[in-house]
C-alpha cells in the first residue's frame, strides 16, 4: 500500500502533491489527467479519489499560517460582502411589517379612500391645469431670444435681460395661480415641481448658450488656445434640441447627449408596472398609517414635549418608507423609463448615497441631476468669480433651501420657512460629520447622524408642522 500523500502548506491552501516517490509530478505515476481544485486542496483524478489513503491529512500540517481578522472586525468589515445580512434584513422587514399591516387592518379596518387619488377639489383645479399646459410658452420664448442673439439682432445685455424676465415669469406665474385659486395641496405641489424643473432647465439653457457664444467668438478671434472643444458641443440651439432637452431626464443643457442604440420595450413595461406598484404602496402607507398618526397629534411646538417626541418617533418609520419608495419610484424607475424612451445614455441619476459617511457626501450623491446643475451653474461660477469654497457652498444651499420652501409653502399657502430652515440646518451637520469623519477615520458616525436627523427626526417634524399649520389656516378661514 502506498503511503499517504504529502501535505505542503502554501498561500492558496493545503495542496496534495501526488504519490510518494513522485512528489512534484501532478500525475503521481498513477493516471493521466490534470489536477482539480476542491476546497483548499488539489486532488488527483478519479482513480486517486477511489483510494481512501490519498485523502489522509497529516496532524503536523499547520492549520494557522497567517494573520487574519474576523469578518465583522472594524478593520475588515468594509472589505467583506454583506449580501446575506442584507437579505436577512429584507426578510425580517417583510415579516415584521406584514404582521403590523395585518394587525393594523384587523384593528382599524381598511382606511384607503378614493379621495386620495381623485377628489372633487382636485378635479376642480382647472386653473392649475391650464397653467401647467401653458408652461411650454416659456421655453419657446427662451429659444426665440437665443435665435435673435445667434443672428446678432440683439446685444448680449438684452438677451440676458430677456432670460431673466423669462425665468422669473416661469416661477411667478404658477405661484400667483396657486395662491389665487386656493387649490388642493397635491395639485399645487405638482405644478410647482414642474415649474421649478422648467426654471432649472431654462437657466442651464441660457447659461450654456451664452458660454457657447463666448467660445465661438474666441475661436473666431483665435484666442481659444489650449481649450479642447468638441464641435458637437458648440452648436447653436434649435427647436429639436430644445424639445429633447425639456423632456430628457437631466437639468444640464448641451447640444448633444450620449445615446443608446434602441429602446427595450419589454423592460419599459416591467419598470412601469413596478412604478404603479410602489406608487400604490406609498398611497397605502400614507392613508393607513401617516394620516391617522398626524390627525391624532398636536402641534409639535405648542403641545407637550414628550407627546411631540412620541408622535415624531411613531411617524418616523412610515415617513421613511414613503421617502424610500419615492426615491425608488422617481430616481430609479421613472427617470430610467424616461431615459429609455428617449435613448438617453447617461443614467447616473444617483450614487450610493446610503453609504455616505458625511452629510456633504450625501448631498453630492443622492440627487445627481440637481447636483450636476448646482456644480455647473452655481458652484463653479462662484469659484471663477473669486468667491471662496465655503461661500460657494453656502450659496448652493441657499438656492436649494429656497426651492424646497417654494415647492412646499406655496401649495400649502403657509410661509413659515420650515423647509428652508430644515435645509439650512444641513450646513452645521456638514461640518459636524466632516469633523467626526476626520477624527474617527473610516467610521459611519456621519452616516448615522444623517439618518437620524434627516429621516428619524427631520421629515416627521416637517410633516407635523406643515399639517397643523394647514389645518389651522383652514379652520381660521371657515370661522370667518
Amino acid at each position: 500500500m502506498a503511503p499517504p500523500p504529502s501535505l505542503v502548506p502554501d498561500d492558496a491552501g493545503l495542496r496534495l502533491r501526488g504519490r510518494a516517490g513522485c512528489p512534484d509530478d501532478p500525475a503521481g505515476g498513477g493516471g493521466g489527467g490534470g489536477d482539480r481544485r476542491e476546497g483548499d486542496a488539489v486532488v488527483g483524478d478519479s482513480q486517486h479519489q477511489k483510494q481512501p489513503e490519498l485523502l489522509w491529512y497529516r496532524a503536523s500540517a499547520p492549520a494557522h499560517r497567517r494573520v487574519r481578522e474576523s469578518p465583522l472586525s472594524s478593520d475588515a468589515i468594509f472589505r467583506q460582502s454583506h449580501a446575506g445580512l442584507l437579505n436577512l434584513c429584507i426578510v425580517v422587514l417583510i415579516a415584521v411589517n406584514s404582521r403590523l399591516i395585518i394587525e393594523n387592518i384587523m384593528k382599524y379596518g381598511l382606511l384607503i379612500r378614493a379621495g386620495f387619488w381623485f377628489s372633487g377639489t382636485s378635479l376642480g383645479d382647472w386653473p392649475l391645469l391650464m397653467c401647467c399646459l401653458t408652461l411650454p410658452i416659456f421655453p419657446l420664448a427662451a429659444l426665440v431670444a437665443e435665435k435673435l442673439a445667434q443672428r446678432k439682432l440683439i446685444s448680449e445685455h438684452v438677451v440676458i435681460l430677456l432670460h431673466i424676465v423669462i425665468t422669473t415669469s416661469v416661477l411667478v406665474y404658477p405661484v400667483v395661480v396657486i395662491l389665487k385659486c386656493d387649490s388642493a395641496v397635491l395639485s399645487g405641489f405638482v405644478l410647482m415641481f414642474l415649474a421649478s424643473i422648467i426654471w432649472l432647465k431654462l437657466v442651464s439653457f441660457a447659461h450654456t448658450n451664452y458660454d457657447i457664444r463666448m467660445l465661438s467668438k474666441s475661436i473666431e478671434q483665435g484666442t481659444a488656445h489650449g481649450i479642447s472643444i468638441d464641435p458637437e458641443n458648440i452648436k447653436g440651439p434649435n427647436l429639436k434640441r430644445l424639445v429633447y432637452f425639456m423632456w430628457a431626464p437631466t437639468l444640464c443643457y448641451q447640444p448633444s447627449y450620449p445615446r443608446t442604440t434602441y429602446i427595450r420595450k419589454g423592460w419599459v413595461v416591467r419598470q412601469l408596472i413596478k412604478c404603479v406598484v410602489f406608487t400604490g404602496l406609498m398611497g397605502f402607507i400614507i392613508e393607513q398609517y401617516i394620516n391617522p398618526i398626524v390627525k391624532n397629534s398636536k402641534h409639535p411646538l405648542k403641545g407637550n414635549f414628550l407627546n411631540a417626541i412620541e408622535r415624531v418617533l411613531k411617524l418616523s418609520v412610515p415617513t421613511l418608507y414613503v421617502w424610500l419608495c419615492m426615491f425608488y419610484c422617481f430616481f430609479h424607475l421613472w427617470l430610467n423609463i424616461l431615459a429609455e424612451l428617449l435613448r438617453f445614455g447617461d443614467r447616473e441619476f444617483y450614487k450610493d448615497w446610503w453609504n455616505a459617511k458625511t452629510v456633504e457626501e450625501y448631498w453630492r450623491m443622492w440627487n445627481m441631476p440637481v447636483h450636476k446643475w448646482i456644480i455647473r451653474h452655481i458652484y463653479f461660477p462662484c469659484i471663477r468669480n473669486g468667491l471662496s469654497k465655503g461661500v460657494a457652498i453656502l450659496i448652493s444651499f441657499l438656492v436649494s433651501a429656497a426651492f424646497h420652501e417654494l415647492c412646499i409653502a406655496v401649495p400649502c399657502h403657509i410661509f413659515k420657512s420650515w423647509a428652508f430652515i430644515g435645509i439650512m440646518f444641513q450646513i452645521p451637520l456638514v461640518f459636524l460629520t466632516k469633523y467626526l469623519q476626520d477624527k474617527f477615520n473610516n467610521t459611519m458616525v456621519g452616516n448615522m447622524i444623517f439618518w437620524f436627523f434627516f429621516s428619524i427626526l427631520g421629515q416627521p417634524m416637517c410633516v407635523l408642522l406643515y399639517y397643523h399649520d394647514v389645518m389651522n389656516r383652514q379652520q381660521a378661514q371657515s370661522s370667518r
